[in-house]
């Protein structure tokens, strides 16, 4: 398969969203799906892989405020995965983020591997952990509080402290470590 490395056109959104969604599907961002791809207020660098039949088979948008940009999505089609699409992406994508003023680019991610071995082989290094913690209906609802007329969470998306991943795990029964990758440009 050969493909080609473009700007993102308004057109490719559905092929955009198709890519991401059957890309975090077998990671643990399986449930972050998106109804329309992100709106950016702050500029942002958006590529894409375009496969010779006219698939999108990957993705990136990084968005820009002043010397640090972010990494909002990165993904490719599971099938176009490990043929260097990701490292096309982002190597084509660096050259407007330096134009645009950017000195640092961090990235987010929890502890699928091949996301992981992919950021320190690009250049990134690990700065800072914490957890992502997920309340089903099932678990106790103890320890919340919620305003008068509510129920206790029934689901919850929550934040905690690295330090406290030990007795997190032992609560929930969903607990990611999520991690902060930097790369000086």
């Amino acid at each position: 398969m050969t493909f080609s490395v473009r700007p993102y056109l308004p057109a490719d959104e559905p092929g955009w969203l198709r890519c991401r969604v059957l890309s975090f599907l077998s990671t643990q961002y399986y449930d972050d799906v998106k109804p329309s791809r992100t709106a950016f207020d702050l500029p942002a660098v958006s590529v894409v892989a375009e496969a010779d039949d006219g698939t999108i088979a990957g993705l990136l948008d990084i968005e820009i405020d002043g010397p640090a940009a972010t990494i909002d999505t990165v993904a490719v089609h599971p099938d176009h995965a490990r043929q260097g699409i990701a490292t096309a992406l982002l190597d084509a994508a660096l050259t407007q983020v330096r134009e645009a003023g950017a000195t640092v680019l961090d990235a987010w991610t929890r502890e699928d591997q091949a996301a992981n071995a992919w950021y320190l082989g690009s250049g990134f290094v690990e700065n800072f952990r914490y957890l992502h913690v997920y309340k089903h209906g099932d678990e106790p609802a103890d320890g919340f509080t919620t305003p008068d007329g509510l129920s206790a969470p029934v689901i919850a998306f929550l934040h905690a402290d690295i330090v406290r991943e030990a007795e997190m795990r032992a609560r929930f029964a969903r607990v990611h470590v999520c991690r902060q990758y930097l790369r000086h440009l």
